[in-house]
């Protein structure tokens, strides 16, 4: 199969079709220049009455000229204008992947991108498509959100979870509620941690994790094996008690991966997972930072032993 037939789809059946419209737009021109001719010549004569009606030729001429001579300018303007609105596009394009390459972002997963959407939208049925559509819409949200510094979608986003952590560096500090409580014994919540125990090996990440309960009773056997659990796994965990705090605050499940960026997940009126934001705000990064540091700060108080006076 040739070049031209995988270009348009259809071997170049085209190329007639367009040959013959091109024929026909010039007859029509210049059949409209003749009829414009014919028409000036009638009216010459009538208002000439002379015998002599070189005149009348030279108006009808000249005027059919004419007018031949302006539909093709205005031919000529229209084809100046999409070559010019191509040259902006081919422009826009040019200054886009030149921003790509300077980003971190690598150019080599945007052409991925959009050669594989390409793909789709020529060999994939109409549910491909529709599926395509909606998933890069999603995707371009999500890099709206990312860069005014903001993202969040519905539920609980385990995906995030782990790419998140395959990209931590240094720390990750979270904080663990009731709210999540029951995730910690599901599927994602195993790849969770394996991309954790990762991190830490390859990566030597430090990773804190906080369980956050309102009375001691809540303490129970389950939950300290829970915590050791992923001592094992590398990761230092504790458990706070927040009736046993002076202040008694209301703590959030988030992550700070880095120091960086900040991960929250919000309940709804039953206290199950409602949303799931992400923030690179600097003020919203340094108070959840603050918070961590306090919580964690108050969990090893309440471990350390009571030392009682002897009587």
């Amino acid at each position: 199969m040739s070049a031209t037939s995988l270009g348009n789809g259809n071997g170049g059946r085209n190329q007639p079709q367009t040959q013959s419209g091109g024929r026909h737009k010039v007859l029509l021109r210049v059949l409209v220049a003749g009829v414009v001719g014919a028409a000036t010549f009638l009216l010459s004569g009538l208002l000439n009455q002379e015998d002599d009606n070189l005149w009348e030729w030279t108006m009808s001429i000249s005027l059919g000229c004419a007018v031949l001579i302006v539909q093709y300018l205005v031919d000529f303007g229209e084809r100046f204008e999409k070559v010019d609105q191509g040259f902006a596009e081919i422009l826009a394009a040019t200054e886009l992947f030149s921003q790509v390459d300077g980003s971190v972002l690598r150019s080599e997963e945007v052409t991925r991108l959009v050669l594989g959407y390409t793909r789709v939208r020529e060999q994939g049925g109409d549910i491909m498509q529709a599926f395509a559509e909606k998933e890069l819409g999603r995707l371009a949200r999500m890099m709206e959100g990312l860069g005014s510094g903001t993202a969040d979608c519905p539920g609980e986003n385990h995906e995030w979870l782990i790419d998140l952590t395959d990209c931590t560096k240094m720390t990750l500090d979270a904080t663990s509620t009731s709210v999540d409580r029951e995730f910690w014994y599901s599927g994602p919540a195993e790849r969770y941690l394996a991309a954790q125990e990762k991190a830490i090996r390859r990566r030597g990440v430090e990773i804190r994790r906080l369980f956050i309960v309102r009375t001691e009773d809540e303490v129970t056997p389950e939950l300290r094996s829970l915590c050791d659990d992923h001592r094992r796994r590398g990761i230092d965990a504790r458990i706070a008690v927040r009736s046993l705090m002076e202040a008694n605050p209301r703590v959030s499940d988030f992550i700070v991966f880095d120091g960086e960026l900040c991960h929250e997940t919000k309940p709804d009126q039953e206290n199950n997972p409602d949303s799931t934001l992400l923030s690179a705000d600097p003020d919203h990064i340094e108070d959840h930072i603050t918070q961590f540091t306090d919580l964690w700060a108050e969990a090893e108080r309440q471990q350390t032993p009571r030392v009682t006076s002897e009587t």
